[in-house]
Formats: C-alpha cells, structure tokens, sequence
C-alpha cells in the first residue's frame, strides 16, 4: 500500500486542551495526547475495518515540542498499512497556539498499530 500523507483539512479529532490535563510543567500530560493519539487512529481505523479494533502497539511515538492550555490541536490520521488482520496509521498532532501568531506547530506525531478481533479477542482477517 503506497503511503499517503495525512489529510491535513480533515482531522480525525480536534480538541482544546485544559488546565485540567496538565502536569507538574504546566504543560499538557503526554499521556493525555497519547489517549487522543489513540482515538484518532482508531477513527480512521474504522473507516476501513467493519469489526472491533484493538490497539496493540504504538510506535515512533515523538514528542517535538509541548502543548500548552488552550492550544487548539488537531489529530490527522492517514493508513500507512493493512495487513491480514491488522492496520497500521500514522498520527500526526498540529497546535495553533492562541495569541497572533495563529500558525499550526507540529508537536508530536505516531504511528499506531490496529488488530481486528472476534467477540473472543481472537485476531480476524481484514475484508478489503
């Protein structure tokens, strides 16, 4: 499958973060862009598998600056693989800071790895 570059005028989410989901540096919790990571991957996920999904890796996870409160950030999702039974999708995580300078960041950005499974949990063949 040829990769395809996520779609950058149609988000997968797009969130405002809070003073709710900071850590000790006043800056938004990696763990809190991770679970949004994971959401937005599954999303477009979705869009091509018609049975349950479950994550089962993240990879090449970067963090390439902070997000702060109320940043505006987006989750852009492309597939960059489908397997047998699983599908692989790149993540990438834009902010627009608030103030004058609008421009989006390219704060982190991940690729995520999808298996279909059964009502058993059991990995099942992807129809495509």
């Amino acid at each position: 499958m040829r990769r395809v570059p996520p779609d950058r005028s149609n988000p997968a989410l797009r969130v405002t973060l809070m003073p709710k989901d900071t850590n000790a540096l006043g800056t938004i919790f990696g763990g809190i862009i991770l679970s949004y990571i994971d959401q937005a991957g599954a999303v477009e996920a979705f869009r091509h598998c018609s049975g349950r999904l479950v994550t089962v890796a993240m990879r090449e996870v970067e963090f390439h600056q902070p997000v702060w409160v109320g940043d505006l950030v987006s989750f852009y999702a492309s597939i960059t693989r489908i397997g047998r039974t699983s599908i692989s999708v790149e993540v990438l995580v834009e902010a627009v800071r608030r103030g004058p300078d609008s421009q989006p960041v390219t704060v982190t950005q991940a690729d995520v790895v999808y298996v279909q499974v059964d009502d058993q949990g059991r990995p099942m063949p992807i129809a495509t």
